[in-house]
């Protein structure tokens, strides 16, 4: 089709990609370049590729999904790479591939999904989290099943070791003393609470509103022997703090994307209110690292409900309103992209024990996601904050320099 062609040849000029159609025509597109891929596609039939003139995210998806576009030179993982590094996010680039009109209800679609009251947050959760712990440990590192972004001091370690530094990083953020108590907060499979449980002389609640992730997390608590220091619960964060619940210590990683734009004030409001006047938070996030933006149809649909990644212009504005000091902000660039493309290898590696638990429609839009996620990671406008709060100007040492004596003691360095 002539207006698919129009956007292959505008926007692939490095790296190739050959299209082959249903009647056999084959028409190449870009040049061999030096780190860029080439790739070759297939559509099975002419409706594959007009629904992914309709909307290129959504209906590259589901055509994939379904078999009507098929990788036969590469995979996945390239065809997306191939397409966004030809349109680098920090070069100016931008995929063409959505109307003005498009834009504005994508914007205003992302500000009613994310209303996201507590009963709507909890099946969302479900959508994305319930699917079954075994799938999950097909993919995740062993030790700490953790589902966020990993941290890569060295581009060579294994998952297990970056996420292990991850967690050590985070709490020698959190500054933590003897006796303390800590929330977090969106605690997924409690790698995060056992971690902090095994290494500080603290009690931790953590709270999630995935049923499947409370069951694993409290068998994992009594495999770890510390099972009487973590207190596991299924709650939405909204409801503690209307208990009037209160903590030296709130660290929340990778649960800030699925509160939803509207809710983002509520959120904050009720961690200043559940923190101690002296207390430490540590936020993690997915971010943009331009301004705000929406929710795109395929992440709406098939993987995270609800769900709105952050700029971090809104994430601090509606911090500031309830007087929460961001003492620290970094910004992880391509950390995430490592991770992500390890998940890719493990679940390709594991494609038929995926396929056992699912099937292979499943199989296919879960890689999607993965690709689709590193691109953004690598050569996108996306990127992870760590964001640490205080509501006192005393609360922390006025210099950095623990921040690394507290990681290196974790990490026995």
């Amino acid at each position: 089709m002539a207006i698919l062609d129009h956007f292959l040849q505008r926007g692939v000029r490095d790296g190739v990609v050959e299209v082959t159609r249903p009647d056999g025509s084959t028409r190449r597109f870009g040049k061999p370049a030096e780190g860029f891929p080439n790739v070759r596609i297939r559509f099975t039939d002419k409706s594959g590729e007009r629904r992914i003139l309709r909307d290129p995210r959504l209906g590259a998806a589901e055509a994939f999904m379904d078999g009507q576009l098929v990788v036969e030179e590469g995979d996945i993982m390239q065809l997306v790479e191939l397409l966004r590094a030809n349109a680098k996010w920090d070069r100016g680039g931008e995929l063409k591939e959505t109307t003005r009109l498009k834009k504005v209800t994508g914007k205003v679609v992302t500000l009613i999904d994310g209303i996201n009251k507590a009963t709507k947050a909890k099946a969302n959760v479900a959508h994305h989290y319930d699917v079954g712990n075994d799938l999950y440990r097909l993919f995740l590192d062993d030790e700490h099943m953790q589902y966020s972004c990993g941290y890569w001091p060295r581009s060579d370690m294994t998952l297990e070791e970056a996420q292990t530094a991850k967690l050590a990083h985070i709490a020698a953020k959190l500054a933590i003393q003897p006796g303390q108590t800590v929330l977090d907060i969106g605690c997924g499979w409690g790698g995060m609470a056992i971690y902090l449980a095994k290494h500080f002389d603290v009690t931790v609640k953590g709270i999630t509103l995935s049923e499947e992730q409370l069951a694993l997390a409290r068998v994992r608590a009594v495999e770890a022997g510390v099972a009487d220091k973590i207190d596991f619960e299924l709650v939405d964060y909204r409801d503690l703090a209307d208990r009037g619940a209160r903590f030296d210590r709130i660290v929340s990683v990778g649960m800030f994307e699925h509160v939803g734009q509207a809710q983002f004030a509520r959120f904050f409001r009720d961690c200043a209110r559940m923190l101690a006047d002296d207390g430490v938070m540590l936020l993690h996030t997915i971010g943009r690292m331009g301004g705000p933006g929406s929710t795109d149809a395929f992440t709406r649909k098939y993987i995270f409900p609800g769900g709105y990644i952050p700029a971090l212009s809104e994430t601090l504005e509606a911090s500031e309103q309830v007087r929460l000091i961001a003492s620290d902000v970094e910004t992880l660039r391509l950390h995430y992209a490592l991770t992500l493309r390890e998940w890719y290898k493990r679940c390709v590696a594991n494609k038929d024990a995926i396929i056992k638990l699912q099937d292979e429609r499943f199989y296919r839009m879960w890689i999607f996601y993965l690709a689709g996620a590193t691109a953004a990671f690598e050569s996108g406008g996306m990127c992870n904050y760590q964001i640490q709060y205080v509501r006192s100007r005393h609360a922390l040492p006025i210099v950095r320099d623990y921040l690394a004596d507290g990681e290196d003691a974790l990490l026995g360095r």
